[in-house]
């Protein structure tokens, strides 16, 4: 049964205790990574970089907002020597507090300029397209919008699905923001309250809109490619839209790595993160489960998932993406 959220105020700037999940032993050279991203993920690739280094990873895994929220209040005492987000918002809530030591620029080079931010404090590894979920029993595709932005218009009311409360949706208002302002924002933001249904997670959102009980749902692009992966059970009935012109609706997220200022294992924090963002470690992500993108430009996804340069993405500073004005607007207009 498909449940819907019960939205909690001020839950996004909630700070939680991370959960601890240690892949290390007692002895030899070790680091504490900040894990924002899929847990699952990391335990997959943890245990590669021990293997290809020596040095062992201790992860304690949150959600974005919970750990830079505990990083700013840890300040210069925080244990951690590598933070990682699944969204870019809360790379660069960490990046104002001033806590971030700057990468060498030939660390990050494989790295495409666009996926990073200027100061060099943090990079990109890793990214999801935002995408329109749509029924192929209620939807044609001749009917979806231009832009994300038309989902706010009174013709898709009681169409529309999905999921305001995690970082991922707040990331797509967060480029909305940078790229229209913020009147626009609160406008489209309100279009869509009035127009959708809430749902619990973006895998709910993809359940809701296979089923028939929504018609449309916005997504990123991997939930719909992990459940074809599996078997289809959840995405036999639907297909994915990409929006393009660099659409806000085109917005790829960005995944951050960046080393903490205050680590004593500096060196080694580094090479996690080049480790992240090199070919090596670039290629377990593209053959992990996740099915998110690589950033670095000699990595691909295999097909069925659309290639990374055919997308067609706003232009976006990844450090301008404001995550406190999107909390703001989103309590403002009901969502948190």
């Amino acid at each position: 049964m498909i449940r819907r959220s019960r939205l909690a105020p001020a839950l996004a700037l909630a700070v939680l205790t991370p959960a601890l999940v240690s892949c290390s032993g007692d002895d030899g050279p070790s680091i504490t990574v900040y894990n924002a991203q899929h847990e699952q993920l990391l335990e997959e690739l943890a245990p590669q970089f021990t293997e290809e280094t020596g040095i062992e990873v201790e992860l304690r895994n949150g959600k974005d907002l919970e750990l830079s929220n505990q990083l700013v209040q840890e300040g210069d005492a925080s244990p951690a020597d590598v933070f990682l987000t699944e969204n870019s918002p809360a790379m660069s809530q960490v990046e104002e507090a001033g806590l971030f030591a700057p990468l060498p620029e030939d660390l990050v080079a494989p790295i495409p300029a666009q996926y990073r931010p200027a100061s060099g404090l943090w990079t990109g590894f890793v990214a999801r397209s935002t995408v329109l979920v749509y029924n192929t029993d209620l939807v044609d595709p001749d009917e979806l919008p231009s832009s994300i932005l038309d989902l706010a218009d009174p013709e898709w009311a009681g169409r529309l699905s999905f999921s305001p409360t995690g970082a991922d949706f707040q990331a797509i208002v967060a480029a909305v923001l940078e790229l229209e302002g913020e009147d626009a924002t609160r406008e489209w933001l309100e279009g869509i309250k009035a127009n959708g249904t809430v749902y619990d997670g973006n895998n709910v959102v993809l359940e809701a809109v296979d089923s028939g009980e929504s018609e449309v749902g916005i997504i990123y692009h991997y939930y719909w490619y992990r459940d074809l992966a599996e078997g289809g059970d959840v995405s036999d009935d639907s297909a994915l839209y990409f929006f393009g012109d660099e659409d806000p609706g085109a917005f790829v997220s960005v995944s951050g790595a960046g080393v903490l200022a205050s680590s004593d294992d500096a060196s080694d924090a580094e090479k996690f993160v080049q480790f992240l963002v090199d070919r090596t470690g670039q290629q377990a992500l593209a053959d992990s489960y996740a099915l998110e993108y690589p950033l670095n430009p000699d990595v691909r996804l295999d097909p069925p998932v659309k290639p990374f340069d055919e997308l067609q993405p706003p232009r976006v500073d990844v450090s301008d993406l404001d995550s406190r004005t999107v909390v703001d607007l989103m309590t403002e207009v009901g969502f948190l």
